[in-house]
């Protein structure tokens, strides 16, 4: 009785697509296990853990015969790894088991009853559905993602807060020194939504985005966020709490503003890093007319000290700041220019990307 075949790699591609949100250790067993539900030749992958669930749709070769079943997420993948792709893998199930053959293999695993899987509750209503390039989402999620807080007590800044208005979706991250906001064009104009998204989500759907010209959906309601792409359905708890006021805290009108090379800039940082001490990570900018110097040093009195040609006519300044702050913002930028705009030594800095309004990331100075 074979139920379900396919290559390895067709299977493993799908099982792997819901996967990254098992837990293995859990409180519930069950929710350490994907639910199958395979229909004529449709095979439906449920994952879960009771704040997100994933669900995926593949077509594979199957007979008539249909079954639901639950079964461990990790030892299914561990399993089908150890087998050569290009394989041809089936299953079919059998009291309380799920068997999968390939080749001269086979192996029997122990599953649970589907009735008892813990599906998400789906809101009543969502808002209106839009759409963006997944390329596109996935831009906007890598440009701000690193500056989300992590383990905060004030648990809205773990996790990014998605603005949709009017035809702009605005993402924004802060963990209290540093900000980055990022934004795009929708194709559809919204009614204003804001909602934030849990740090767990963000990097899962980082993993799940492709580069691939198709569109994601997304439907925002209360306390849920879904989005759908590529026969896909991720459902999500929203993260509650007020987000800060973002626009109060990017500043305007700086009068000092250096325009230069990313990626010398991003060198010099990274080679002045070396010498900072582990728990500050201090450097210290002393920007004048014509010259950057970037400097640092550390408790065993080491030093290192940079210098940056620069096409800048305004004040002096001499200004300190958290050099993983800068790094993590420059590597996040595929441009080759950056713009900095600084008021004085003690107002945080706007690092942004020439004639280009879609990107700003705001950093706190820092004494040193």
């Amino acid at each position: 009785m074979i139920v379900l075949k396919a290559t390895q790699d067709k299977f493993l591609g799908v099982l792997q697509s819901v996967a990254g949100i098992v837990e293995r250790r859990h409180t519930l067993p069950i929710l350490a296990n994907v639910l199958i539900r395979k229909t004529g030749a449709q095979l439906q992958l449920t994952t879960s853990d009771l704040e997100i669930q994933i669900r995926t749709t593949a077509e594979l070769d199957g007979d008539e015969g249909d079954f639901t079943t639950t079964v461990g997420a990790r030892k299914l993948i561990d399993v089908l790894r150890s087998m050569p792709s290009d394989q041809t893998v089936s299953l079919e199930s059998a009291q309380n088991k799920l068997i999968l053959k390939g080749g001269k293999s086979r192996f029997t695993l122990q599953t649970l009853p589907a009735e008892d899987f813990p599906l998400v509750q789906e809101a009543a209503s969502f808002g209106p559905v839009f759409s963006v390039p997944q390329k596109v989402l996935k831009e906007l999620l890598n440009q701000v993602s690193f500056a989300m807080a992590v383990h905060d007590i004030r648990y809205y800044l773990n996790g990014i807060l998605f603005v949709a208005e009017g035809k702009q979706l605005s993402l924004v991250a802060t963990d209290g020194h540093r900000l980055a906001f990022s934004s795009a064009t929708l194709d559809v104009e919204v009614p204003k939504q804001e909602v934030i998204l849990p740090r767990k989500t963000v990097l899962e759907m980082q993993r799940l985005l492709s580069d691939k010209e198709g569109a994601i959906e997304m439907q925002f309601a209360g306390n849920q966020a879904k989005f759908s792409f590529e026969g896909m359905e991720f459902v999500t708890k929203l993260v509650e709490g007020k987000f800060p006021d973002y626009n109060r805290v990017i500043p305007k009108n700086h009068k000092n503003i250096i325009t230069l090379g990313r990626a010398p800039l991003l060198a010099s940082l990274q080679r002045t890093a070396i010498l900072t001490s582990e728990k500050f990570k201090g450097v210290r900018l002393n920007i004048e007319p014509g010259t950057l110097r970037v400097a640092s040093n550390n408790a065993e009195q080491e030093e290192a000290v940079d210098e940056l040609d620069i096409d800048y006519d305004g004040d002096a300044i001499e200004i300190g700041f958290n050099v993983t702050y800068l790094i993590d913002a420059l590597n996040n930028m595929n441009q080759d220019m950056v713009k900095i705009e600084l008021a004085d030594s003690n107002s945080s800095a706007l690092l942004t990307i020439p004639d280009n309004a879609a990107f700003k990331y705001v950093v706190m100075p820092m004494r040193i």
